[in-house]
């Protein structure tokens, strides 16, 4: 009788065609009868041992050629929806639950929901995302601390840079304004009060400790039961398909030790907010407020290369990263530039002499007081900087070794679970598995040379910041001098941006179907459990489990899911650590 209840209508809708539930394949039953027939027609063609090899006596089958499989055993299909639940509730569902605990606040919903897939299509990506914004935050706290960066606001600056990598952080082009906004007293309240209301954590929480203690516990009650009936319930679903999805563990876990500042209504709130406080040094500027803003942290979307760079969910952060760290070495440039002058008691009027402070460890306000001319004039010597970053690929690398080991060591591990249960090779199991990560692989590959195509032509328009000061009067439009060569470059970061995520949504629908068809046991068939995708026609079906093959079966169990638990501890050490070595907030 086929069950009527709602719950089982929804999965059906999951599956997207319905599945017969008809009588299942009983493996151990079908070679006996083979035997039987074997022994009644003295015809011992199809029966193997267990390394595949015909046998001369029907005591020593414990396997079947594909072919004979198929003629005895037919294709039956057993889907069992008390089955199907008890393996979604037990390995799937606590997953699903964690990725409640992922890192978003996008303006639209629908970017959420974008970030999502994105994640679950792509944990390279998520993991090249998360360490990249670790590495860059390092990496300006070590340009600040390694140059003795002394300057007013210098402690709020490196803050508020460090934390806005996910929004389009932008300098003015006219870097007049920029320094303006660095030199001048009347900016200190600026600086403090912007990153006193950025001050702020998505951090640990009752909900995320118990979504991961959730399934932290799920994957050690699946280690503890798959080794001993990882024949019996042909392919163990548990210990797999945890492995499989075990990486998201250390992505959520990293995330909430980073506490990224993503929530876009609260960034723009508190940008406004400040935003009352700033000068840009012009005479004719109202007091209080600035003509055009020299950071900005928004923009529209026909202002941005890439539009995901207007998304504020840490995954889109992949997107941002060439562009940050272009905009954090000028303003690190900027206020070396200022600590520099100011250890030479040099003033920005040069008309002035220097004026010493009560405390020697601050910098009177006149001596920070001028005009724009005489901003621009304090900082004619700033160094040009590239439109690159320093170190930015080194960094970039280096996240892409630790993503990619996160993925393949979870993934790899669920795969090569499956490759080493009878009877060993490619089924359909560890392909469903090679297919998801080979696809997440590409799909990060797609959407990291995006962001450099799109920073490629970004060199050449005038919408990036100048590399050093050059008078308004005395600029030509770089626009007009684009070559052939980026906006090909620009073309094929649309192209790859668009492909990419459409991938991602296809791999996320991709695995979680693949986890609904293993565990109602659709693949429970010949063609799947005799690996006929590397075997080909020397593919058999293995019944009875032999003391070698449950030795190696065993073996490969306690390496794949070493290597999958060590992949993501690992992770997750590596970004504990990394980030005791960034600053602590200053004090307000």
């Amino acid at each position: 009788m086929r069950t009527r209840a709602g719950s089982q209508a929804l999965v059906l809708l999951l599956l997207v065609h319905s599945v017969d539930k008809v009588a299942g394949v009983n493996w151990t039953q079908c070679l006996s009868d083979i035997t039987t027939n074997a022994n009644a027609t003295n015809n011992l063609i199809g029966l193997l041992d267990g390394n595949g090899h015909p046998v001369s006596n029907t005591v020593d089958a414990t396997a079947i050629s594909y072919s004979l499989c198929t003629s005895f055993c037919g294709s039956g299909r057993d889907f069992q929806w008390p089955v199907l639940s008890q393996d979604l509730s037990a390995w799937l569902l606590p997953y699903l639950a964690l990725i409640s605990q992922l890192p978003f606040g996008a303006q639209y919903r629908s970017d959420d929901v974008m970030s999502v897939f994105l994640t679950i299509g792509s944990p390279v990506l998520a993991g090249y995302s998360l360490f990249i914004t670790l590495l860059n935050s390092r990496w300006i706290n070590r340009r600040f601390r390694q140059s003795a960066v002394a300057y007013p606001n210098s402690c709020f600056a490196l803050s508020i840079v460090s934390s806005l990598q996910q929004v389009p952080l932008r300098l003015d082009s006219d870097l007049g304004k920029v320094a303006s906004l660095v030199v001048l007293p009347e900016n200190d309240c600026w600086w403090k009060y912007l990153s006193q209301l950025m001050d702020y954590a998505h951090t640990w929480s009752a909900a995320s400790a118990a979504s991961i203690a959730w399934v932290i516990i799920a994957y050690i009650l699946s280690i503890a039961n798959s080794p001993s009936n990882a024949f019996t319930s042909l392919q163990a679903d548990g210990g797999a398909t945890g492995s499989l999805w075990l990486w998201l563990v250390p992505i959520v876990c990293g995330w909430l030790l980073l506490s990224p500042k993503c929530d876009f209504k609260r960034l723009q709130t508190a940008y406004d907010r400040a935003d009352q406080h700033s000068r840009t040094g012009s005479m004719d500027a109202p007091n209080g407020t600035s003509t055009k803003r020299a950071l900005t942290i928004t923009a529209q979307d026909g202002e941005m290369i890439s539009p995901d760079q207007l998304l504020t969910p840490p995954v889109f952060n992949y997107s941002r990263s060439l562009q940050w760290a272009c905009t954090a070495e000028i303003m690190f440039q900027i206020f070396k530039a200022a600590s520099d002058q100011a250890k030479d008691r040099l003033p920005v009027n040069s008309g002035n002499h220097w004026v010493e402070s009560d405390d020697f460890k601050h910098i009177h306000p006149d001596n920070r007081c001028g005009s724009p001319d005489q901003i621009s004039a304090y900082f004619a010597r700033l160094p040009r900087c590239s439109h690159w970053g320093p170190e930015v690929f080194e960094r970039m690398a280096f996240a892409s070794c630790v993503s990619l080991a996160l993925q393949w060591g979870t993934v790899g591990g669920a795969f090569l679970i499956e490759w080493f249960t009878p009877t060993t090779g490619m089924g359909c199991r560890s392909l469903t598995y090679l297919i998801y990560g080979a696809a997440s692989t590409v799909i990060w590959m797609m959407l990291l040379i995006s962001s450099i195509l799109a920073h490629y032509y970004e060199t050449y328009s005038d919408r990036v910041p100048l590399s050093s000061y050059v008078p308004p009067s005395a600029r030509v439009p770089l626009s007009a001098h684009i070559p052939l060569s980026a906006h090909v470059a620009l073309a094929l970061s649309h192209c790859l941006r668009k492909m990419g995520k459409l991938l991602a949504i296809v791999n996320s629908i991709w695995v979680f179907v693949t986890c609904i068809l293993q565990y109602s046991d659709i693949y429970d068939t010949c063609f799947c459990n005799s690996s006929m995708i590397s075997r080909g026609a020397a593919a058999y079906v293995t019944i009875t489990e032999t003391s070698a093959q449950a030795a190696l079966a065993s073996n490969a169990w306690i390496g794949a899911l070493f290597l999958a638990c060590i992949s993501a501890i690992t992770f997750v050490l590596l970004v504990g650590i990394l980030i005791d070595t960034l600053s602590a907030e200053p004090s307000l």
